[in-house]
């Protein structure tokens, strides 16, 4: 009988199976007595200089603005053809937006894929969008594997 067991990636693994982009789960810290907040995301990632990119909406209502400050943590999961994976990330967001061309930031961005995804319910020009990286204070892997019972 076979069954499942899960096991740490490898960085090489994490940075394969993250590739160039895709999509996950950002969660925001808030006070202790209140749940994260948790947004789907499409992400980029640059293993060269180990870095998460995100392009997050600000619309008019949006908590964004408060909680961008306060540490996050970010999970990536799929299947692949060897079974499935997943990828979880710590730290603090920092606002790209504005850096320097020259900076580590915007060069990293230079070799990533950020899928677009439309905004329910509001028109593009509604909505401020705004650039941030995420350095990973930790980054964990973790992917099935078969075993014989």
């Amino acid at each position: 009988m076979q069954g499942l067991r899960w096991i740490q990636m490898s960085e090489e693994e994490m940075n394969d199976f993250l590739g160039r982009g895709g999509t996950g789960v950002i969660s925001f810290a808030t006070e202790p007595d209140e749940p994260p907040v948790s947004i789907p995301v499409s992400y980029g990632y640059s293993a060269e200089v180990e870095r998460f990119y995100y392009r997050l909406s600000f619309p008019r209502d949006s908590r964004k603005d408060e909680l961008v400050d306060r540490q996050v943590s970010f999970v990536t999961h799929g299947e692949t053809d060897n079974g499935w994976r997943s990828v979880v990330a710590t730290g603090q967001l920092s606002d790209v937006s504005d850096a320097q061309y020259e900076s580590a930031e915007i060069q990293g961005m230079w070799s990533i894929e950020i899928p677009l995804v439309e905004i329910f319910e509001r028109p593009p020009r509604e909505t401020t969008f705004r650039y941030f990286s995420l350095e990973p204070a930790t980054m964990t892997g973790r992917k099935e594997t078969r075993t014989d019972s």
